[in-house]
């Protein structure tokens, strides 16, 4: 990022005031910004300085995360996004909604693998090829390896 004439040095952070604020590591903050999802600039001592911008984008790498999105679509969500300001609210709502239908996805796999889940450790077998109820004669083993009762598009 250029640094543009108007930006006063002391008005950005350095790492370890983003790293306190954010609550992340510094070498998480070297390895967002090694990825692009967040940036500096450098001065000429080649320090890092960050934005307050730079506050908000983590943020939302953070809530993402926690909710299971990789990070490699979370750079693509930034694309999005002007490096230039703070990310707003109506910003948020529009990446939220990208990954909204990915979660749901998720949240009804999650759901069916709880489900089933007890059943079948209930069974007390916990042997797929020798369970009488949920594989009989193994004919899921057929189709291939992993938990076919689980992962549907398997």
């Amino acid at each position: 990022m250029q640094l543009k004439p108007a930006f006063s040095l002391s008005r950005l952070l350095t790492v370890g005031e983003v790293a306190e604020r954010s609550g992340l590591a510094v070498s998480a903050l070297h390895f967002y910004e090694a990825k692009g999802l967040i940036s500096s600039i450098r001065t000429r001592g080649n320090q890092r300085r960050y934005g307050r911008d730079v506050l908000r984008r983590l943020g939302i790498i953070k809530v993402a995360q926690r909710v299971g999105i990789p990070l490699a679509e979370i750079q693509t969500a930034f694309e999005t996004l002007p490096q230039s300001r703070t990310p707003t609210v109506e910003d948020w709502q529009k990446l939220s909604a990208l990954w909204k239908d990915d979660l749901d996805a998720r949240i009804k796999q999650l759901s069916l693998l709880r489900d089933h889940l007890t059943g079948c450790i209930g069974c007390g077998c916990l042997s797929i090829d020798a369970c009488p109820l949920r594989n009989p004669f193994d004919v899921l083993g057929r189709q291939g390896a992993g938990a076919r009762l689980l992962d549907p598009d398997a």
